[in-house]
């Protein structure tokens, strides 16, 4: 005889305006890592910034060869950096940015439209429960993947409300050849043919995640995304407001990072490393 996991309210957000006075057991984690505190002379490190200006203005000259070392130099030591000028343009961030925000904030009615479904991990809900006595993330996420068209699931993206859908269209585009552009520059560091890099990741599986944090009344107990590597060969950050939370280990210690202004956050997935070595 088998027993289910426990099923958990569809949207954190709704539930947690009931936590007056603390937070669910299942949300407690008891174990957590340690984080940077600076102390007076000791300052917060932060991760690295790659300008992608840079690399178009030295493009063929000795100094591109110095970008790209220092590219490389980026993803093996932290494997995660910010990304100015990357060119994705501002308005259309700006709006990626509301529509997140406001799919966040429809009635909750209208968000279970996109709810998880049963043995599926796209769709709208909180984490997946594997164990009964598995923790819970303190977020409501949001995950399809939209590239192959082929793999979309017809309740999803192809159901969003018409300015969301619209606008994430034209989003994941822009980062889709982003992603590319980056690929090709830390393929150009390591010696591997730009056609190579096109060939493996053009029309590669792109996937998204929306994520909500929701305001909580015991904030050190609990996480809101479970420590972990992406299985990916990049990911694309953007933090949609100004709270940030967002932190890398390094050296054993979790160091938060501060979104820099129109700055995109790069992490480079468990597939890029193994498929460089390292």
């Amino acid at each position: 005889m088998t027993s289910s996991p426990p099923l958990i309210h569809v949207s954190l957000q709704e539930h947690a305006k009931e936590f007056k006075l603390g937070v669910l057991d299942r949300y407690v984690q008891e174990h957590r890592e340690p984080t940077f505190v600076s102390h007076g002379s000791s300052p917060l490190p932060s991760i690295p910034i790659i300008d992608l200006n840079n690399f178009m203005k030295t493009l063929g000259t000795d100094d591109d060869h110095d970008n790209l070392k220092n590219l490389l130099s980026v993803c093996q030591e932290w494997g995660i950096f910010q990304l100015v000028n990357h060119g994705v343009d501002k308005l259309l961030v700006e709006k990626m940015k509301k529509e997140t925000m406001g799919f966040f904030n429809m009635p909750v009615e209208e968000k279970v439209r996109y709810k998880l479904k049963d043995g599926d991990y796209q769709g709208y809900g909180q984490t997946i429960l594997h164990t009964q006595d598995q923790k819970v993330d303190w977020a409501d996420r949001f995950y399809m993947i939209t590239n192959p068209v082929y793999r979309r699931k017809s309740h999803l993206l192809p159901e969003f409300p018409p300015s969301l859908r619209d606008t994430m269209e034209n989003y994941l585009q822009e980062l889709q050849k982003l992603a590319i552009n980056l690929l090709s520059l830390i393929g150009q560091a390591v010696d591997i043919d730009k056609k190579e890099i096109e060939d493996i990741f053009e029309d590669g599986m792109q996937s998204v995640r929306m994520t909500y944090y929701p305001p909580c009344p015991e904030p050190d107990l609990v996480i809101g995304l479970t420590p972990h590597s992406d299985a990916s060969g990049i990911t694309i950050l953007l933090q949609v407001n100004d709270v940030d939370g967002l932190q890398v280990k390094k050296d054993g210690v979790w160091i938060p990072v501060s979104f820099l202004p129109d700055a995109l956050v790069v992490n480079v997935g468990d597939i890029l490393e193994v498929w460089i070595s390292g």
